[in-house]
Protein backbone atom coordinates (compact mmCIF):
# COMPACT_ATOMS: atom_id res chain seq x y z
CA UNK A 1 0.00 0.00 0.00
CA UNK A 2 1.41 2.91 -0.99
CA UNK A 3 1.62 5.86 1.89
CA UNK A 4 1.53 9.73 1.46
CA UNK A 5 4.41 11.45 1.40
CA UNK A 6 6.49 11.76 5.27
CA UNK A 7 5.32 15.08 6.55
CA UNK A 8 8.34 15.57 7.91
CA UNK A 9 10.73 14.33 5.36
CA UNK A 10 13.99 16.44 4.98
CA UNK A 11 16.66 17.22 6.78
CA UNK A 12 16.84 17.10 10.83
CA UNK A 13 16.13 20.93 11.85
CA UNK A 14 19.58 22.25 12.11
CA UNK A 15 19.71 24.34 15.27
CA UNK A 16 23.24 22.72 16.09
CA UNK A 17 24.00 20.16 19.31
CA UNK A 18 22.61 21.96 22.32
CA UNK A 19 24.78 24.55 24.21
CA UNK A 20 25.77 22.91 27.84
CA UNK A 21 25.26 26.27 29.04
CA UNK A 22 21.76 27.32 27.55
CA UNK A 23 20.41 23.67 28.79
CA UNK A 24 22.37 22.13 31.05
CA UNK A 25 20.24 22.84 34.06
CA UNK A 26 16.40 21.20 33.81
CA UNK A 27 13.30 22.79 34.00
CA UNK A 28 11.59 21.91 37.15
CA UNK A 29 8.38 22.49 39.66
CA UNK A 30 8.63 22.97 43.13
CA UNK A 31 6.01 22.56 45.45
CA UNK A 32 3.83 23.84 43.01
CA UNK A 33 -0.14 24.15 44.23
CA UNK A 34 -2.82 25.96 42.75
CA UNK A 35 -6.55 26.63 43.90
CA UNK A 36 -9.66 27.71 42.23
CA UNK A 37 -11.47 29.43 44.79
CA UNK A 38 -12.49 26.32 46.98
CA UNK A 39 -11.53 23.78 43.89
CA UNK A 40 -7.54 22.55 44.49
CA UNK A 41 -6.39 21.55 41.17
CA UNK A 42 -3.10 20.77 42.03
CA UNK A 43 -1.23 19.98 45.66
CA UNK A 44 2.56 20.06 46.41
CA UNK A 45 3.88 18.89 43.37
CA UNK A 46 7.27 18.47 42.69
CA UNK A 47 8.96 17.65 39.20
CA UNK A 48 11.80 18.21 37.12
CA UNK A 49 11.79 18.49 33.19
CA UNK A 50 15.55 17.29 31.88
CA UNK A 51 16.66 18.43 28.76
CA UNK A 52 17.33 16.08 26.18
CA UNK A 53 14.14 13.37 28.07
CA UNK A 54 10.67 12.90 27.33
CA UNK A 55 8.83 12.98 30.57
CA UNK A 56 5.34 11.76 29.22
CA UNK A 57 2.48 13.15 31.74
CA UNK A 58 -0.44 10.78 32.38
CA UNK A 59 -3.58 10.95 34.50
CA UNK A 60 -7.50 10.60 34.22
CA UNK A 61 -8.97 13.57 33.30
CA UNK A 62 -9.01 16.06 35.98
CA UNK A 63 -5.98 14.68 37.51
CA UNK A 64 -4.39 18.39 37.12
CA UNK A 65 -2.44 17.47 34.03
CA UNK A 66 -3.62 20.24 32.16
CA UNK A 67 -3.58 22.58 35.13
CA UNK A 68 -0.03 21.88 35.16
CA UNK A 69 0.87 22.61 31.73
CA UNK A 70 -1.13 26.04 31.79
CA UNK A 71 1.30 26.56 34.73
CA UNK A 72 4.33 26.20 33.14
CA UNK A 73 2.93 27.74 30.19
CA UNK A 74 2.05 31.35 32.41
CA UNK A 75 -1.46 30.98 31.84
CA UNK A 76 -1.74 30.29 35.53
CA UNK A 77 0.14 31.25 38.29
CA UNK A 78 0.77 28.87 41.14
CA UNK A 79 -0.92 29.82 44.20
CA UNK A 80 1.89 28.00 46.22
CA UNK A 81 5.31 26.97 44.60
CA UNK A 82 7.47 28.27 42.05
CA UNK A 83 9.11 27.13 38.90
CA UNK A 84 13.05 26.67 38.50
CA UNK A 85 15.29 27.59 35.47
CA UNK A 86 18.70 27.80 35.35
CA UNK A 87 18.45 26.90 39.35
CA UNK A 88 16.99 29.87 39.89
CA UNK A 89 13.19 30.63 40.91
CA UNK A 90 11.91 32.48 38.28
CA UNK A 91 7.87 33.84 37.72
CA UNK A 92 6.14 32.91 35.16
CA UNK A 93 2.99 35.50 35.14
CA UNK A 94 2.22 35.33 31.10
CA UNK A 95 2.64 33.37 28.52
CA UNK A 96 5.19 36.06 26.89
CA UNK A 97 7.07 35.51 29.90
CA UNK A 98 7.14 31.73 29.82
CA UNK A 99 8.04 31.70 25.61
CA UNK A 100 10.58 34.56 26.47
CA UNK A 101 11.84 31.86 28.81
CA UNK A 102 12.07 28.91 26.44
CA UNK A 103 8.56 27.03 27.13
CA UNK A 104 6.19 26.37 24.45
CA UNK A 105 2.99 24.01 23.96
CA UNK A 106 1.68 22.42 20.90
CA UNK A 107 -1.98 21.89 21.96
CA UNK A 108 -4.30 19.26 21.52
CA UNK A 109 -6.58 21.56 19.28
CA UNK A 110 -3.81 23.86 17.26
CA UNK A 111 -5.39 27.31 17.25
CA UNK A 112 -5.00 28.32 13.51
CA UNK A 113 -6.55 31.37 12.38
CA UNK A 114 -8.45 30.01 9.28
CA UNK A 115 -8.60 33.33 6.96
CA UNK A 116 -4.65 33.97 6.58
CA UNK A 117 -1.81 31.76 5.04
CA UNK A 118 -0.04 29.91 6.73
CA UNK A 119 3.11 32.10 7.37
CA UNK A 120 1.15 34.37 8.82
CA UNK A 121 0.14 31.71 11.21
CA UNK A 122 2.95 31.04 11.83
CA UNK A 123 4.55 34.21 12.93
CA UNK A 124 1.29 35.96 13.87
CA UNK A 125 1.90 38.72 16.67
CA UNK A 126 5.52 39.23 15.27
CA UNK A 127 5.11 40.20 11.44
CA UNK A 128 8.22 41.96 9.76
CA UNK A 129 7.55 45.40 9.27
CA UNK A 130 8.93 48.32 6.92
CA UNK A 131 9.59 51.56 8.03
CA UNK A 132 5.53 53.29 8.68
CA UNK A 133 4.55 50.10 10.65
CA UNK A 134 3.73 48.46 6.59
CA UNK A 135 3.42 44.80 6.16
CA UNK A 136 6.44 43.86 4.55
CA UNK A 137 5.31 40.56 2.73
CA UNK A 138 8.77 39.82 0.89
CA UNK A 139 10.47 39.58 4.23
CA UNK A 140 7.94 37.14 5.43
CA UNK A 141 8.46 35.03 2.43
CA UNK A 142 12.00 35.03 3.10
CA UNK A 143 11.87 34.22 6.70
CA UNK A 144 9.27 31.41 6.09
CA UNK A 145 11.04 29.93 3.34
CA UNK A 146 14.48 29.60 5.50
CA UNK A 147 12.53 28.60 8.49
CA UNK A 148 10.37 25.27 6.36
CA UNK A 149 13.97 24.63 4.97
CA UNK A 150 15.95 24.57 8.55
CA UNK A 151 12.83 22.57 9.99
CA UNK A 152 12.88 19.99 6.68
CA UNK A 153 9.23 20.61 6.45
CA UNK A 154 9.62 22.85 2.71
CA UNK A 155 7.86 19.65 0.96
CA UNK A 156 4.65 19.39 2.90
CA UNK A 157 4.15 22.56 4.23
CA UNK A 158 2.83 25.32 1.63
CA UNK A 159 3.29 29.05 3.31
CA UNK A 160 0.60 29.84 0.97
CA UNK A 161 -1.74 28.00 1.97
CA UNK A 162 -4.87 29.29 4.28
CA UNK A 163 -5.60 27.87 7.38
CA UNK A 164 -9.18 26.55 6.45
CA UNK A 165 -7.33 24.95 3.63
CA UNK A 166 -4.51 22.33 6.24
CA UNK A 167 -4.82 18.91 7.05
CA UNK A 168 -4.69 17.78 10.88
CA UNK A 169 -1.26 17.54 10.25
CA UNK A 170 -0.30 20.37 9.05
CA UNK A 171 -1.92 22.13 11.69
CA UNK A 172 0.12 20.22 14.06
CA UNK A 173 3.08 21.41 11.98
CA UNK A 174 2.34 25.19 12.07
CA UNK A 175 2.24 25.34 15.50
CA UNK A 176 5.52 23.01 15.70
CA UNK A 177 7.02 25.97 13.81
CA UNK A 178 5.56 28.43 16.20
CA UNK A 179 7.03 27.08 18.84
CA UNK A 180 10.59 26.31 17.16
CA UNK A 181 10.87 29.90 15.54
CA UNK A 182 11.67 33.20 17.14
CA UNK A 183 14.01 34.76 19.05
CA UNK A 184 14.48 32.99 21.92
CA UNK A 185 15.28 29.24 21.61
CA UNK A 186 12.85 26.36 22.78
CA UNK A 187 14.31 24.80 26.35
CA UNK A 188 11.21 22.72 26.87
CA UNK A 189 8.35 21.52 24.40
CA UNK A 190 5.00 19.87 25.31
CA UNK A 191 2.87 18.03 23.30
CA UNK A 192 -0.87 18.40 24.57
CA UNK A 193 -2.50 14.91 23.14
CA UNK A 194 -0.95 15.48 19.73
CA UNK A 195 -2.23 12.27 17.76
CA UNK A 196 -6.00 12.83 18.53
CA UNK A 197 -6.12 13.77 15.14
CA UNK A 198 -3.37 12.17 13.16
CA UNK A 199 -3.47 9.19 10.66
CA UNK A 200 -1.06 6.35 11.23
CA UNK A 201 2.12 7.69 8.81
CA UNK A 202 1.30 11.09 10.48
CA UNK A 203 1.76 9.68 13.80
CA UNK A 204 4.94 8.07 12.69
CA UNK A 205 6.29 11.34 11.40
CA UNK A 206 5.63 13.29 14.07
CA UNK A 207 7.47 11.03 16.36
CA UNK A 208 10.74 11.20 14.50
CA UNK A 209 10.43 14.89 14.54
CA UNK A 210 10.29 14.38 18.91
CA UNK A 211 13.00 12.51 18.95
CA UNK A 212 15.34 14.60 16.66
CA UNK A 213 14.23 17.60 19.46
CA UNK A 214 15.12 15.68 21.69
CA UNK A 215 18.17 14.76 20.86
CA UNK A 216 19.27 18.44 20.42
CA UNK A 217 18.54 18.61 23.90
CA UNK A 218 15.59 19.87 24.89
CA UNK A 219 13.44 18.82 27.14
CA UNK A 220 9.84 17.43 25.87
CA UNK A 221 6.48 17.02 27.80
CA UNK A 222 4.31 14.57 26.50
CA UNK A 223 1.00 14.03 27.52
CA UNK A 224 -1.33 11.21 25.65
CA UNK A 225 -3.90 8.85 27.11
CA UNK A 226 -2.43 5.61 24.27
CA UNK A 227 0.03 3.59 26.16
CA UNK A 228 1.26 2.02 23.17
CA UNK A 229 2.90 6.27 22.74
CA UNK A 230 3.96 6.39 25.88
CA UNK A 231 6.36 3.53 25.71
CA UNK A 232 7.13 3.95 22.65
CA UNK A 233 8.66 7.94 23.22
CA UNK A 234 8.72 8.50 26.95
CA UNK A 235 11.98 7.65 28.98
CA UNK A 236 10.08 8.24 31.88
CA UNK A 237 6.55 8.86 33.16
CA UNK A 238 4.93 11.11 35.47
CA UNK A 239 1.13 10.19 37.01
CA UNK A 240 -1.10 12.62 38.24
CA UNK A 241 -3.71 11.58 40.15
CA UNK A 242 -6.44 14.07 42.07
CA UNK A 243 -4.00 17.16 41.36
CA UNK A 244 -1.12 15.38 43.62
CA UNK A 245 1.87 13.46 41.67
CA UNK A 246 1.26 9.58 42.48
CA UNK A 247 4.67 7.89 40.68
CA UNK A 248 7.56 8.66 38.82
CA UNK A 249 8.44 5.94 36.75
CA UNK A 250 10.98 4.97 34.30
CA UNK A 251 9.38 3.91 31.06
CA UNK A 252 12.07 0.81 30.84
CA UNK A 253 10.96 -0.57 34.10
CA UNK A 254 7.23 -0.18 34.40
CA UNK A 255 4.75 -1.49 32.69
CA UNK A 256 0.52 -1.17 31.63
CA UNK A 257 -0.48 -2.29 34.46
CA UNK A 258 1.69 0.12 36.95
CA UNK A 259 0.63 2.52 35.39
CA UNK A 260 -3.21 1.84 35.39
CA UNK A 261 -2.77 1.33 39.17
CA UNK A 262 -1.42 4.67 39.60
CA UNK A 263 -3.43 6.75 37.49
CA UNK A 264 -7.46 5.33 39.16
CA UNK A 265 -5.78 3.87 42.47
CA UNK A 266 -7.35 0.53 41.54
CA UNK A 267 -6.71 -2.74 39.62
CA UNK A 268 -8.29 -2.79 36.27
CA UNK A 269 -7.38 -6.19 35.16
CA UNK A 270 -10.83 -6.93 34.90
CA UNK A 271 -11.82 -4.08 32.74
CA UNK A 272 -12.86 -6.48 29.81
CA UNK A 273 -14.63 -9.32 31.91
CA UNK A 274 -18.19 -9.23 31.27
CA UNK A 275 -20.83 -12.39 30.36
CA UNK A 276 -20.80 -13.26 26.34
CA UNK A 277 -24.54 -12.79 26.68
CA UNK A 278 -25.48 -13.19 22.53
CA UNK A 279 -28.71 -14.73 21.34
CA UNK A 280 -29.68 -16.30 17.90
CA UNK A 281 -32.09 -13.45 17.06
CA UNK A 282 -30.54 -11.58 14.23
CA UNK A 283 -31.54 -7.62 14.55
CA UNK A 284 -28.85 -6.53 11.95
CA UNK A 285 -28.38 -8.19 8.58
CA UNK A 286 -26.13 -6.47 6.27
CA UNK A 287 -25.92 -7.80 2.80
CA UNK A 288 -23.70 -7.06 0.08
CA UNK A 289 -23.99 -3.53 0.83
CA UNK A 290 -22.05 -1.09 -1.75
CA UNK A 291 -21.63 3.14 -1.53
CA UNK A 292 -19.56 5.21 -2.78
CA UNK A 293 -16.72 3.97 0.03
CA UNK A 294 -17.35 0.51 0.41
CA UNK A 295 -17.98 -2.44 -1.38
CA UNK A 296 -20.49 -5.80 -0.88
CA UNK A 297 -20.14 -5.55 2.96
CA UNK A 298 -22.09 -8.35 4.25
CA UNK A 299 -22.37 -8.96 8.16
CA UNK A 300 -24.24 -9.33 10.90
CA UNK A 301 -25.03 -8.89 14.71
CA UNK A 302 -27.51 -10.44 17.09
CA UNK A 303 -29.42 -9.36 20.22
CA UNK A 304 -26.86 -8.97 22.95
CA UNK A 305 -23.54 -8.91 20.78
CA UNK A 306 -20.89 -7.19 20.60
CA UNK A 307 -19.48 -7.10 16.70
CA UNK A 308 -16.09 -5.39 16.58
CA UNK A 309 -14.96 -4.10 13.03
CA UNK A 310 -11.32 -3.71 12.66
CA UNK A 311 -9.33 -2.14 10.02
CA UNK A 312 -6.42 0.34 9.44
CA UNK A 313 -7.25 4.19 8.99
CA UNK A 314 -9.22 4.57 5.83
CA UNK A 315 -10.82 1.04 5.36
CA UNK A 316 -13.96 2.13 5.52
CA UNK A 317 -15.35 1.43 8.70
CA UNK A 318 -16.84 4.80 9.88
CA UNK A 319 -18.26 5.39 5.95
CA UNK A 320 -20.52 1.87 6.66
CA UNK A 321 -21.10 3.19 10.10
CA UNK A 322 -22.65 6.29 8.03
CA UNK A 323 -24.56 4.42 5.25
CA UNK A 324 -26.06 2.27 7.74
CA UNK A 325 -27.09 5.23 9.62
CA UNK A 326 -28.56 6.91 6.46
CA UNK A 327 -25.84 9.32 6.26
CA UNK A 328 -24.71 8.60 2.98
CA UNK A 329 -26.52 6.40 0.16
CA UNK A 330 -26.43 3.13 -0.67
CA UNK A 331 -26.27 1.77 -4.08
CA UNK A 332 -26.84 -1.75 -3.98
CA UNK A 333 -27.58 -4.36 -1.31
CA UNK A 334 -30.04 -4.31 1.90
CA UNK A 335 -29.49 -3.41 5.42
CA UNK A 336 -32.92 -5.10 7.41
CA UNK A 337 -32.91 -4.77 11.15
CA UNK A 338 -35.28 -6.96 12.89
CA UNK A 339 -36.28 -7.93 9.19
CA UNK A 340 -37.48 -4.88 7.98
CA UNK A 341 -35.18 -2.68 5.63
CA UNK A 342 -33.59 0.52 6.64
CA UNK A 343 -34.26 3.04 4.30
CA UNK A 344 -30.94 4.63 2.71
CA UNK A 345 -30.52 8.20 3.15
CA UNK A 346 -33.36 9.07 6.04
CA UNK A 347 -31.17 9.56 9.24
CA UNK A 348 -34.40 9.94 10.81
CA UNK A 349 -36.76 6.65 9.50
CA UNK A 350 -33.48 4.78 10.68
CA UNK A 351 -33.70 6.07 14.15
CA UNK A 352 -37.31 5.60 14.34
CA UNK A 353 -36.77 2.04 12.95
CA UNK A 354 -34.25 1.69 16.12
CA UNK A 355 -30.31 1.93 15.10
CA UNK A 356 -28.36 4.79 16.81
CA UNK A 357 -24.98 6.02 16.00
CA UNK A 358 -22.16 7.42 18.01
CA UNK A 359 -19.89 8.85 15.51
CA UNK A 360 -16.19 8.97 15.55
CA UNK A 361 -16.01 13.14 16.04
CA UNK A 362 -17.93 13.16 18.82
CA UNK A 363 -18.20 17.24 19.10
CA UNK A 364 -18.28 17.57 15.48
CA UNK A 365 -20.65 15.31 14.70
CA UNK A 366 -22.61 14.45 17.60
CA UNK A 367 -22.75 17.50 20.52
CA UNK A 368 -24.13 20.73 20.07
CA UNK A 369 -21.19 21.89 22.59
CA UNK A 370 -22.79 25.35 22.71
CA UNK A 371 -26.40 23.29 24.53
CA UNK A 372 -26.68 21.93 28.25
CA UNK A 373 -26.39 18.76 28.82
CA UNK A 374 -29.98 18.00 29.06
CA UNK A 375 -30.70 19.49 25.59
CA UNK A 376 -27.78 16.94 24.37
CA UNK A 377 -29.52 13.74 26.36
CA UNK A 378 -33.22 14.73 25.51
CA UNK A 379 -32.07 15.20 21.85
CA UNK A 380 -33.87 12.35 19.94
CA UNK A 381 -36.87 11.66 22.56
CA UNK A 382 -38.18 15.13 22.44
CA UNK A 383 -41.33 13.78 20.39
CA UNK A 384 -42.19 11.80 23.12
CA UNK A 385 -41.77 14.58 25.65
CA UNK A 386 -43.86 16.42 23.61
CA UNK A 387 -47.56 17.44 24.70
CA UNK A 388 -49.36 19.14 22.03
CA UNK A 389 -46.47 21.29 20.31
CA UNK A 390 -44.65 22.06 23.86
CA UNK A 391 -42.03 20.27 25.30
CA UNK A 392 -42.71 19.00 29.21
CA UNK A 393 -39.44 20.49 30.40
CA UNK A 394 -40.56 18.76 33.95
CA UNK A 395 -40.19 15.68 32.10
CA UNK A 396 -37.15 16.33 30.18
CA UNK A 397 -35.02 17.23 33.37
CA UNK A 398 -36.37 14.24 34.86
CA UNK A 399 -35.42 11.99 31.69
CA UNK A 400 -31.33 13.82 31.37
CA UNK A 401 -31.30 13.44 35.30
CA UNK A 402 -31.74 9.50 34.77
CA UNK A 403 -29.70 8.97 32.47
CA UNK A 404 -26.61 11.52 33.96
CA UNK A 405 -26.53 9.25 37.13
CA UNK A 406 -27.29 6.21 35.36
CA UNK A 407 -24.03 6.74 33.65
CA UNK A 408 -22.01 9.27 36.27
CA UNK A 409 -21.83 11.79 33.91
CA UNK A 410 -19.77 14.07 35.93
CA UNK A 411 -20.97 17.66 35.58
CA UNK A 412 -22.30 20.07 37.68
CA UNK A 413 -25.86 20.35 36.87
CA UNK A 414 -27.83 19.04 33.92
CA UNK A 415 -28.04 22.34 32.62
CA UNK A 416 -23.94 22.90 32.42
CA UNK A 417 -22.98 23.24 29.34
CA UNK A 418 -21.75 20.06 27.61
CA UNK A 419 -18.39 21.81 25.94
CA UNK A 420 -16.96 22.38 29.60
CA UNK A 421 -17.14 18.35 29.91
CA UNK A 422 -13.85 16.51 29.78
CA UNK A 423 -13.96 13.83 26.45
CA UNK A 424 -15.26 11.09 29.01
CA UNK A 425 -18.11 12.48 30.03
CA UNK A 426 -19.17 14.23 26.84
CA UNK A 427 -18.91 10.61 25.52
CA UNK A 428 -21.57 9.44 27.97
CA UNK A 429 -23.82 12.08 27.30
CA UNK A 430 -23.84 11.02 23.55
CA UNK A 431 -24.50 7.62 25.49
CA UNK A 432 -26.95 8.28 26.86
CA UNK A 433 -28.73 10.13 24.17
CA UNK A 434 -29.21 6.66 23.02
CA UNK A 435 -29.73 4.74 25.77
CA UNK A 436 -33.04 7.44 26.71
CA UNK A 437 -34.07 6.31 23.00
CA UNK A 438 -33.49 2.43 23.42
CA UNK A 439 -32.64 1.42 20.14
CA UNK A 440 -32.16 -1.99 19.04
CA UNK A 441 -28.45 -1.65 17.25
CA UNK A 442 -26.21 0.80 18.52
CA UNK A 443 -22.98 1.58 16.40
CA UNK A 444 -19.75 2.86 18.32
CA UNK A 445 -17.32 4.56 16.68
CA UNK A 446 -13.96 4.87 18.09
CA UNK A 447 -16.04 5.57 21.86
CA UNK A 448 -13.03 5.31 24.21
CA UNK A 449 -10.78 8.40 21.94
CA UNK A 450 -9.39 10.74 23.25
CA UNK A 451 -10.84 9.90 26.88
CA UNK A 452 -8.33 8.23 29.97
CA UNK A 453 -8.11 4.56 30.94
CA UNK A 454 -10.85 5.14 34.33
CA UNK A 455 -13.56 6.62 31.83
CA UNK A 456 -12.42 3.95 29.46
CA UNK A 457 -13.40 0.84 32.50
CA UNK A 458 -16.90 2.89 32.37
CA UNK A 459 -17.64 3.51 28.82
CA UNK A 460 -16.73 -0.73 28.92
CA UNK A 461 -18.91 -1.60 31.59
CA UNK A 462 -21.96 0.33 30.03
CA UNK A 463 -21.38 -1.47 26.56
CA UNK A 464 -21.70 -4.81 28.67
CA UNK A 465 -24.60 -3.84 30.58
CA UNK A 466 -26.27 -2.74 27.12
CA UNK A 467 -25.60 -5.84 25.65
CA UNK A 468 -26.80 -7.97 28.98
CA UNK A 469 -30.13 -5.93 27.65
CA UNK A 470 -30.00 -7.46 24.70
CA UNK A 471 -28.63 -4.66 22.59
CA UNK A 472 -26.82 -5.48 19.44
CA UNK A 473 -23.15 -3.32 19.10
CA UNK A 474 -21.28 -2.74 16.29
CA UNK A 475 -17.97 -1.51 17.78
CA UNK A 476 -15.30 0.68 15.20
CA UNK A 477 -12.28 0.37 17.29
CA UNK A 478 -8.59 1.55 16.47
CA UNK A 479 -7.25 -0.61 19.77
CA UNK A 480 -6.81 -3.83 18.90
CA UNK A 481 -6.89 -4.64 23.04
CA UNK A 482 -10.03 -2.84 23.15
CA UNK A 483 -11.52 -4.74 20.50
CA UNK A 484 -10.23 -8.19 21.70
CA UNK A 485 -11.45 -7.86 25.05
CA UNK A 486 -15.47 -6.62 23.89
CA UNK A 487 -16.06 -8.52 20.92
CA UNK A 488 -17.81 -11.74 20.37
CA UNK A 489 -16.61 -11.91 16.70
CA UNK A 490 -14.35 -8.75 14.93
CA UNK A 491 -15.05 -8.20 10.95
CA UNK A 492 -12.23 -7.35 9.48
CA UNK A 493 -12.12 -4.15 6.94
CA UNK A 494 -9.59 -3.36 4.62
CA UNK A 495 -9.73 -0.74 1.73
CA UNK A 496 -13.88 -0.30 1.55
CA UNK A 497 -14.21 -4.49 1.51
CA UNK A 498 -14.59 -7.12 4.60
CA UNK A 499 -11.11 -9.29 4.42
CA UNK A 500 -12.46 -11.99 7.03
CA UNK A 501 -14.11 -12.46 10.46
CA UNK A 502 -12.94 -14.21 13.68
CA UNK A 503 -14.35 -15.77 16.58
CA UNK A 504 -13.47 -14.37 19.88
CA UNK A 505 -11.54 -17.36 20.20
CA UNK A 506 -9.69 -17.31 17.18
CA UNK A 507 -9.21 -13.15 16.96
CA UNK A 508 -5.42 -12.33 18.30
CA UNK A 509 -3.77 -8.92 17.23
CA UNK A 510 -1.49 -10.72 14.78
CA UNK A 511 -4.90 -12.55 13.03
CA UNK A 512 -6.52 -9.18 12.91
CA UNK A 513 -3.91 -7.19 11.53
CA UNK A 514 -3.18 -10.09 8.89
CA UNK A 515 -6.64 -9.65 7.73
CA UNK A 516 -6.48 -5.58 7.77
CA UNK A 517 -3.72 -5.59 5.56
CA UNK A 518 -4.40 -8.76 3.53
CA UNK A 519 -3.91 -6.54 0.25
CA UNK A 520 -0.40 -5.73 1.48
CA UNK A 521 0.17 -9.44 1.91
CA UNK A 522 -0.78 -10.79 -1.56
CA UNK A 523 0.94 -7.38 -3.13
CA UNK A 524 4.24 -7.93 -1.47
CA UNK A 525 4.38 -11.50 -1.74
CA UNK A 526 3.07 -12.21 -5.60
CA UNK A 527 6.23 -12.29 -7.77
CA UNK A 528 6.54 -9.02 -9.79
CA UNK A 529 4.82 -6.99 -7.53
CA UNK A 530 6.00 -3.58 -6.71
CA UNK A 531 6.49 -1.65 -3.28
Amino acid sequence: MTKPPHPTAGPAPSTGPPDPADRAAAISISGVTKRFGAVQALSGITLDFPPGQVTALMGENGAGKSTLLKILTGDHQPTEGHIVLGGESVTLDSPARARAAGIRIIPQEPEIIPHISVAENVYAGALPRKSGRRFDRAELRRRIDADLARLGFADVLDPGLLGSQLTPAQRQLVEIMRALTGTTEARLIAFDEPTSSLAEHEVEALFALIRRLRDQGIAIVYVSHRMQEIFRLADRIAVLRDGSLVGVQQADTTDESELVRLMVGRDLSTMFVRQRVATDRLVLDVRNLTTDDVTDISLQVHAGEVVGLAGLIGAGRSELALALAGDQPVHSGSATLDGTPLPSGRPGAVIRAGLGLAPEERKAQALFLQQSVRANISLVVLGRLRRSRFVRRSAERELAQHYTDRLRVRTPTIDHEVRKLSGGNQQKVVLARWLARKPKVLILDEPTRGIDVGAKAEIYQIIADLAAEGVALLVISSELTELLGLADRVVVMQEGRVTGELTHDEATEESILALAMADDIISTSTPGATS
